[in-house]
């Protein structure tokens, strides 16, 4: 696999390049069992740094896709390779062609019904060589769950595309990875409300200078105490930076002090 595992203040994120996306999708979907892709904001980031079942789950990820511009501009700050940002909803299109150029399948998981109706009839209509082979909404009774599981495994679709509804997000299919047998789960909560244009994505030249939380501000005035995590991520970075400057530092002075016993 031509994707490399960089960590950023102990957390783990790949470097993807773009045009190696596809081999990496038709490489997971040959492997057996459940896999998973995470899109990796800096609020996930800093949530991996704990002891949780998150942390656990991004380590076992297959693919960690940065989609924050915090999270490049720390790997490039700490000297790492410089993973690529990707935008949620160009990636899950990308995903989405790729299956159908490969007659794959696709299981739709969460929002709500009329969404869910109206966001397979449209990815229908775009895909017509795609295999949509069952739907459920999020908010499901708890009684149910056994009965979505036994779909999604009967089904085997090579990807679920879980949304809005499914209150474990990334940890749904992380929790019941034992109960799958061959499919990628991919988590974006938007993805059922904008395949149903219901929900409005993010505008490209906002997303691109990275100023996407904003409008999460202007729907959400709360959003503003982010601020306060945001400076603590930025001290962790320098921080890190100190540190492996340190042992930098101490690696060179350990080697010279070797090379004079030596001689």
């Amino acid at each position: 696999m031509s994707v490399k595992r960089i960590e950023i203040i102990g957390v783990p994120v790949d470097v993807c390049p773009i045009e190696d996306l596809e081999g990496e999708i038709l490489e997971l979907l040959a492997k057996p069992g459940t896999k998973q892709i995470i899109f990796l904001s800096v609020w996930d980031l800093l949530k991996g740094r704990r002891r949780t079942d998150f942390a656990e789950c991004l380590k076992n990820a297959d693919l960690i896709l940065p989609v924050s511009k915090s999270i490049l501009n720390a790997a490039k700050f700490l000297k790492l390779p410089m993973p690529v940002r990707y935008n949620q909803f160009h990636a899950m299109i990308n995903f989405i062609s790729i299956l159908e150029n490969h007659f794959k399948s696709l299981y739709l998981l969460g929002g709500y019904k009329k969404q869910l109706q109206v966001a397979e009839k449209n990815v229908r209509s775009t895909f017509p060589n795609l295999q949509i082979v069952g739907r459920y909404v999020g908010n499901y009774p708890e009684k149910v769950e056994s009965d979505v599981v036994q779909a999604i495994y009967k089904a085997s679709p090579s990807l679920v595309l879980v949304s809005n509804g499914i209150k474990e997000k990334n940890l749904w299919s992380f929790h019941r990875r034992n109960l799958f047998s061959s499919s990628i789960f991919l988590y974006y909560k938007d993805s059922i409300g904008i395949l149903s244009e219901r929900v409005k994505r993010v505008n490209d030249s906002i997303f691109d200078k990275g100023l996407e939380v904003f409008s999460e501000v202007l729907h959400n005035p709360l959003k503003i105490f982010l601020i306060f995590p945001f400076i603590h991520f930025l001290l962790l970075v320098l921080v890190s930076r100190i540190k492996n400057k340190s042992r930098k530092t101490d690696t060179v002075r350990d080697n010279s002090e070797n090379k004079e016993n030596q001689e």
